[in-house]
Order: structure tokens, then sequence, then C-alpha cells
């Protein structure tokens, strides 16, 4: 089965499904903006470690502003962003389809584990805090095309409704589209630059709660050797995988949990600033990068174990170090950008 994409739409090699989607759509409307700066400059990295009842612990390198890292990245690149969710399926998909005949690609929010192309193993998983965008409709055959990270993917609507209304927690998609209004675009400026980076930095150092930034990498040192207090082993063994997905590049973070990410976006702020430092930074974020990536390798490593509870322990050096990384390097980052 073929669905066309849009005239003018290109498929894009992405890292992160948000910053991906609004990639795919800058680019249809030839604004030249990288995924890496989009994440930056939406103040879109940071650090959680949370768990909501009845789902595994998740160690998370994404947290942001409000409004939305989406509709702060629009701002600081002179694009309206808004974001729209509703009650209805049905007008969802009437909406989509009058956005698609208008020849405008889609930024739609999706539960994962109602897309027929994801492979979980057989087991079933939903996450709906995914995005993607629907980049073409053949509405004889009632199929729509994905744009993913990857690739372009032919989905029915049937199981796009599914995984537009999902209602599993945490993150229920709640029917969620994007509309850019890009009349006036312009590339971001030096000080709008700036504030992204101290304002990722304030929250890092000085968080709301002890869960969130550097505080909260020392939380994840702390509850992580007490998992099997409240966890079965095999329990433990599915978040020890989670916490590997969603640190590695699988999981859509680019790698290192955003980290390789944020040091892409500080070379460019270099570059937009004239800022030499930040490039200096940059390298350090690099390194910290590899540091996460050692840890999700260990996180998998202990997954795949006999005992996966004897393994817990040997979280928290390495998070404590990392810790210490993080709080130097944002410190840093502060200084130069404050």
């Amino acid at each position: 089965m073929t669905v066309q994409p849009l005239t003018g739409f290109k498929s894009l090699m992405t890292h992160h499904c948000v910053t991906g989607s609004m990639r795919h759509v800058y680019a249809f409307h030839s604004c030249d903006v990288s995924e890496d700066l989009l994440l930056g400059l939406g103040e879109g990295v940071g650090f959680m470690y949370w768990q909501a009842k009845g789902q595994p612990p998740f160690l998370g390198g994404r947290t942001g502003p409000k409004p939305s890292m989406e509709e702060v990245a629009g701002q600081r690149t002179g694009v309206r962003i808004e974001i729209h969710r509703t009650a209805s399926s049905r007008k969802a998909r009437r909406t989509l389809i009058e956005l698609l005949t208008a020849g405008q690609p889609v930024m739609v929010g999706v539960d994962m584990g109602f897309l027929p192309y994801m492979d979980f193993g057989g087991e079933e998983y939903h996450f709906g805090g995914h995005s993607v965008v629907i980049c073409g409709y053949d509405p004889a055959t009632e199929y729509a095309l994905i744009a993913e990270r990857d690739a372009l993917y032919p989905v029915s609507m049937t199981d796009l409704e599914k995984a537009r209304g999902s209602t599993f927690q945490p993150f229920p998609p709640k029917n969620a589209w994007v509309t850019f209004d890009f009349s006036g675009f312009h590339a971001p400026t030096a000080d709008k630059t700036r504030l992204a980076i101290v304002n990722q930095a304030d929250r890092m150092l000085k968080p709301p709660i002890r869960n969130m930034g550097v505080k909260g990498i020392r939380t994840a040192a702390e509850r992580i050797p007490r998992w099997n207090e409240q966890m079965s082993a095999e329990e433990v063994r599915w978040a020890l995988f989670n916490t590997y997905i969603f640190i590695n590049a699988t999981g859509g973070t680019g790698g290192g949990i955003f980290r390789y990410m944020f040091s892409r976006f500080l070379a460019e702020a270099a570059a937009i600033t004239g800022e030499a430092r930040l490039a200096e930074s940059a390298v350090e974020f690099k390194r910290i990068g590899d540091a996460w990536e050692a840890f999700a390798d260990w996180a998998k490593a202990s997954s795949e174990a006999h005992d996966p509870m004897s393994c817990l322990a040997e979280a928290i050096i390495p998070l404590h170090t990392i810790a210490d990384q993080e709080q130097a390097a944002w410190e840093t980052l502060y200084k130069i950008c404050s």
C-alpha cells in the first residue's frame, strides 16, 4: 500500500520525537533550524526521577518550561505555535483531514502502543508522550502517512485514532495536535539563546522539588538501591531496562539522556552568541553524555543478570559522580550566560 507524502515534504533522520517532529514542520516551511537548536532554545533539557502509581520508575532528561518547550522554541524563532486538544475523536479526525487537505503536515500526539509498526517484543507497552507528523492521507483507503524519526509509515486511520485517543497513563495524548504560524520567523538572537541556557541551568541547580535537577540525580542514586523493597525481581528487571531505554538513543533522547543533543546545541549557541566558552561547555556535556551512556549500559546488563536485585547498589557511585559533573557544568553555564 502506498500513501504519498504531501508535495514538498521530506523525511528526515531525527533524534527526539518532539523536536524531530518540529524539525520536519520547520523544514517543510523552509525554515532552517536544527533539532538540537529547537531543543535548547525551548529549554527542553533537565532531569527528573519519577514514579507514577502502577508504573516503573522513570529517569528522564526532558523537563521544560511553562508554556511548553514547543511554544518557547517557537517564540525564540518568531513562530507562533499552539497546542490543541479535544475529547472528541471525531473532531480530531476532521481537523486533521482539513489541515492535510490544505497541504499542511500536522504534528500530533500518539500512544506508541497503538502504532502497528512499533515493535515491543510481543509485550503490551503504552507511552502516550510520543509525537509524530502526519504528512499524507489517502481518502480512498483511509490510510495516513506518519513521519517518524527514521522513516515514513502508512497507518490506518482506525489505528491512528486509537493512538491519538488513548487513555493509558501517565501521558495520555488527548487527541493533541499542533499548529504553526511561520509569518514572523527569524533566526534566534544571542540574547534569547543566552536566556534559554540560563533558565535551563537555573532549573537544574535550583529545582522546585528534590526529584528534579541535580538533586534529582542524587535522589535516583538513593532510590534505585531500594527498588527491591517495592518491586518483584521481574519488575526490577523491567525498571532497569526501562532506565536504559530512556537514557540511550533507542528511547529518542539522541543518546546520553539528551546530553549529546544539548552538547550540539551549545556548539551552535557559541556561534550565535560569539561566546567561545560555550564551545568548551559543549565538550564537557559530550563527556557527561558518555557517562550517562555508560550508566545506561550498566542498567541494560543488570536487567539481563540472573539476580537483577543484587546489582542495584552499583548505581550509587556512578550517579553521584554524574551529579557532581552536572553540578559543575551547569554552574559554569550559568556564570557564562547570566
